[in-house]
């Protein structure tokens, strides 16, 4: 699977939207603060009496360490081994063992900010007290974040069943000062790689030790969802601009196709009070209001047109059902983010007991539901950009906007480029979390396929902005060949922030540096923030 980068945005912005630091252990992180340290480079901060906690539940392992009874993961081996005595010498060879082994990722490198959201999530367990981990292992991971240090981590490997296993242990392993990681500066874009380099002497360059590991140590750091879930949050963050952007677009087609926005009255929407849709239309009735090209059509002497097509007229309904979505996700990785998950855990009460909690089925059926609603909105999306083509729909428009028809081909093919990732998001909506393979000789015979369906919903989530372009820059279009009659301001503002990037009406020029631009002010929220700017 092609791998997708991360917005596009400045090292100006990337200061900007970065809080100073972001206190880890004192309370479960916020989603803001996972995309501020993965996205844009804030640092990170460890709080004292989390430290205090974490020094606590060491000693308890320590103890049990010395204990003749064998303790999960402590003095046992793992997995399908957890009955095998080890003894006291051969921990320590254990634990590093553990770790090689098990960085076992193939494929393309995972992008540099779900690799540190992976670690921050990681460090953010780790300073639970809840792993019985050594102080200087939190310590470690923290100044891991702060200096840029990025492990290299392989797309294929987590079967998100005992968490991300292989991904977590190619994190783990570069703590060990083994293999190769890449030194962020966050000065430059994440999209700008730095060359590899061995995580001994970018250890070494930082003033950081590595890492020994000791009982307890190998399990907790790599038993957890923190792949899944960072990714998840990402595709949140970019999901809440990305609607936004579907009714900006929206907007551009229903006005420029001569469509209504009666349609879309509060008192209508509160006939089925769905928060979602409610939300769409009021973004539509905003991004339309004060139209001259929607009041020009109001008159039923002028529009004989009884109703206007679903991908139209049905558009809150399509865009709200996506933000419902999107909320029901964000109450899943809310509860995520509030929990600590390792196997064995240390209780409260300092039990150390084995448990199930690394199963990733819960933020896998949300990242599968969220994938379904990716491909749908891209389909309403390019089905709107198509009516604006077909002469025989757009009421008045030339055939696919071209200059001089049949000379000119205007906008057909990038109609095909959206048409081609739509089907592509309907294949990438199929569900990875039903398909459970077994493994670990069968100790693991039901998996959660969730890091497989976080890397879909990422790929997803770059096609959408790619529909979502290609509908912005039709509509642009469009807007244009309907002068003399002006758009409203903020679809007239988001056509004049399309103009500065790509060529208005005219003879057949080379396409694809526009849509790329366009995509670029997609991805980077500008799209949508032109709008809600002109409606405040």
């Amino acid at each position: 699977m092609t791998t997708v980068s991360p917005p596009p945005l400045t090292p100006e912005h990337a200061r900007a939207a970065a809080p100073r630091n972001v206190v880890v252990g004192a309370a479960p992180l916020d989603p803001q603060d996972v995309v501020a340290v993965a996205r844009y480079g804030a640092r990170v901060e460890l709080d004292a009496p989390a430290m205090d906690r974490v020094a606590a539940s060491r000693a308890l392992v320590e103890s049990l360490a010395s204990d003749p009874e064998p303790h999960y993961g402590i003095s046992t081996g793992f997995g399908a081994l957890a009955t095998t005595f080890i003894a006291e010498d051969r921990r320590a060879q254990l634990q590093a063992s553990l770790i090689r082994s098990h960085a076992a990722g193939t494929g393309a490198e995972v992008e540099t900010e779900v690799v540190r959201a992976l670690q921050l999530l990681r460090l953010q367990t780790l300073a639970t007290g809840h792993t019985g981990v050594r102080p200087v292992v939190v310590e470690t991971y923290a100044a891991m974040l702060n200096a840029g240090i990025t492990p290299i981590v392989r797309e294929y490997g987590s079967l998100g069943c005992s968490g991300d296993l292989a991904p977590l242990s190619h994190i783990a392993l570069a703590a060990m000062g083994e293999s190769d990681v890449r030194v962020i500066d966050f000065a430059r874009s994440l999209s700008e790689r730095s060359d590899t380099k061995g995580a001994s002497a970018a250890l070494a360059e930082a003033g950081i030790e590595p890492l020994v590991l000791r009982e307890k140590e190998g399990l907790a750091l790599i038993n957890g969802t923190d792949g899944m879930l960072g990714m998840l949050l990402l595709a949140l963050h970019d999901l809440s601009m990305l609607l936004d952007t579907a009714d900006v677009a929206a907007a551009m087609s229903i006005e420029s196709q001569l469509g209504t926005d009666a349609v879309f009255a509060a008192d209508l929407m509160a006939l089925r009070p769905q928060a979602g849709q409610a939300a769409s239309a009021a973004n539509l009735r905003a991004f339309l209001a004060n139209s001259p090209l929607v009041a020009s059509h109001r008159d039923p002497a002028v529009c004989t047109r009884v109703q206007d097509a679903y991908s139209l007229r049905c558009a809150p309904q399509v865009h709200g059902a996506a933000r419902d979505t999107v909320d029901h996700a964000a109450m899943i990785a809310s509860r995520e983010l509030a929990s600590a998950v390792d196997n064995p855990v240390i209780t409260d009460d300092d039990r150390v007991e084995s448990n199930g909690n690394f199963h990733g089925a819960p933020v896998a059926y949300v990242l599968d539901f969220l994938a379904i609603a990716v491909a749908d909105v891209a389909s309403i999306s390019e089905r709107r950009t198509d009516r604006a083509l077909d002469r025989t729909r757009s009421n008045g428009l030339p055939p696919f906007l071209a200059d001089e028809v049949g000379v000119d081909s205007g906008l057909m093919i990038a109609q095909y480029a959206a048409a081609g990732i739509v089907s592509e998001l309907k294949r990438l909506a199929v569900p990875a979390s039903v398909d459970s393979i077994p493994s670990s000789a069968m100790q693991e015979d039901h998996v959660s396929m969730g890091w497989a369906a976080a890397r879909k919903l990422r790929r997803g989530i770059d096609g959408l902005a790619r529909v979502l372009a290609i509908e912005v820059l039709t509509g642009a279009r469009a807007i244009d060949l309907r002068a003399p009659l002006r758009p409203g301001p903020a679809t007239g503002a988001v056509r004049d922030l399309v103009r500065t990037v790509a060529r208005g009406p005219g003879p057949d020029h080379f396409l694809s540096p526009d849509i790329e631009a366009v995509t670029a002010l997609v991805l980077s929220g500008q799209i949508a923030a032109t709008a809600e700017g002109a409606v405040r």
